[in-house]
């Protein structure tokens, strides 16, 4: 029998978990107790196991989440935003996501101990989201058409290995100036 919907309330509860758990796993890594989660969200461990019935259920779902808040974001991104700016304010964004994984790190690999691969799709759906935002660029004139998404997915990856803290975000922003201008599209 095919799982039903979740009700709105079992929906936002459940969203309230994973927003909580990637907070608390971000900040307290691996140690922190599905109670903390539960009290943080507002809800009881009862409700906390009828979402996630193990801890790594919920990192796992916690990590899909900020994956899925960044690649999802692309097309209001270029809905709303020339598509140079997209792509630059999509990069920030990638910093953060990368940083909030960095947090969770711990955590993932309790998750792979586990013999489950939270990052079986990442790199798909992160190409997928570049090479929109690249495409949107080419297009109109203001990126180039010769860079490859993986390139710079690499490149953004070397950012946030560098200046992923808190407090090399500005550095980190500085290093994201420099890639768009490589990437920049320059006529003539």
């Amino acid at each position: 029998m095919p799982d039903r919907p979740l009700r709105a309330d079992a929906q936002r509860n459940r969203q309230r978990l994973v927003d909580a758990a990637v907070q608390a796993f971000s900040q307290a890594g691996a140690e922190v107790t599905l109670d903390r989660v539960a009290r943080d969200a507002g809800v009881g461990i009862g409700t906390l196991y009828r979402h996630f019935p193990t801890r790594e259920a919920l990192v796992e779902a916690a990590y899909r989440n900020e994956l899925a808040k960044l690649c999802d974001a692309v097309p209001d991104l270029l809905a709303t935003r020339p598509a140079e700016v997209a792509v630059r304010d999509w990069m920030d964004r990638f910093v953060d996501y990368l940083a909030t994984k960095r947090g969770m790190a711990d955590a993932l690999r309790l998750v792979i101990a586990s013999g489950a691969n939270p990052y079986a799709h990442s790199r798909d759906r992160l190409l997928a989201a570049l090479n929109d935002l690249l495409a949107a660029g080419v297009a109109a004139g203001t990126v180039r058409s010769d860079v490859a998404a993986a390139d710079v997915l690499a490149g953004l990856s070397g950012v946030a290995l560098v200046a992923g803290e808190p407090e090399q975000r500005e550095q980190a922003g500085r290093l994201l100036d420099l890639l768009m201008d490589g990437l920049r599209h320059r006529p003539g």
